[in-house]
């Protein structure tokens, strides 16, 4: 997936999990031919595959690993922007100017589901926020010597539990399987509020996320700068 007008080389590559870390972003992205968007997909497996695949067609100046988090920081809200940025980026400036904040990032192979993992990931990593993806794209990416940043933004608190345990919906391939998830909610129906308080929370989230990106991209286009890892 490219921003529409992406001719010429891509300067940025921000990449997400899944559509919906995206969607309130690809307006902005659209308008920026330097900018390309990827969608991964879900977990360490897909995030790999598709990040070696892209880089090997083209050599962007970043990549911005995008998308939810969960917090562990018991301090951390819905909608709080978080970044972890590679020292010779020359970000970290530009993302606090732009509304977000540093934070530790752990990278797991499943989604935390229960208040009572957050508080054990938090406790054994030290971490402030769990994702999927991000230390895998961030790897490679030191590999070949392309400047990175992991900027996600909070879809649950530390004290929530999620409505389902994703991990038992996941297929091999590391999507949701529909099927797994009617059934579920066929068997728990009373899960559905709290599913459709989860969607609005990721909606809103999603939007926080754009916001900072658009910000950043914004300033650092302004700024003219471009750094690369010696």
């Amino acid at each position: 997936m490219r921003g529409e007008g992406g001719e010429g080389r891509t300067r940025t590559l921000v990449c997400f999990a899944v559509k919906e870390e995206a969607a309130p972003f690809l307006k902005f992205a659209t308008h920026d031919g330097g900018i390309s968007v990827l969608v991964t997909g879900m977990g360490k497996l897909n995030s790999d595959r598709m990040i070696r695949e892209r880089l090997a067609q083209t050599a962007p100046d970043l990549v911005l690993t995008c998308g939810f988090a969960g917090a562990l920081n018991p301090e951390l809200k819905i909608g709080d922007v978080l970044f972890e940025e590679d020292a010779g980026s020359g970000l970290g400036e530009l993302l606090r100017a732009s509304g977000a904040s540093a934070a530790k990032f752990y990278c797991s192979s499943r989604v935390a589901t229960t208040a009572a993992e957050k508080t054990a990931l938090r406790q054994s990593t030290g971490a402030d926020v769990v994702e999927m993806e991000s230390g895998v794209i961030r790897k490679i990416c030191r590999e070949k010597q392309i400047p990175s940043a992991t900027i996600r933004v909070v879809s649950d608190a530390a004290h929530q539990d999620l409505p389902l345990d994703f991990n038992a919906l996941m297929t091999a391939e590391q999507t949701i399987s529909f099927s797994r998830l009617a059934l579920a909610l066929i068997k728990s129906p009373g899960k559905v509020p709290q599913l459709m308080e989860l969607q609005r929370n990721t909606r809103h989230a999603a939007q926080e996320l754009a916001g900072v990106l658009e910000k950043l991209l914004s300033r650092r286009n302004r700024g003219g700068g471009s750094a690369r890892l010696g």
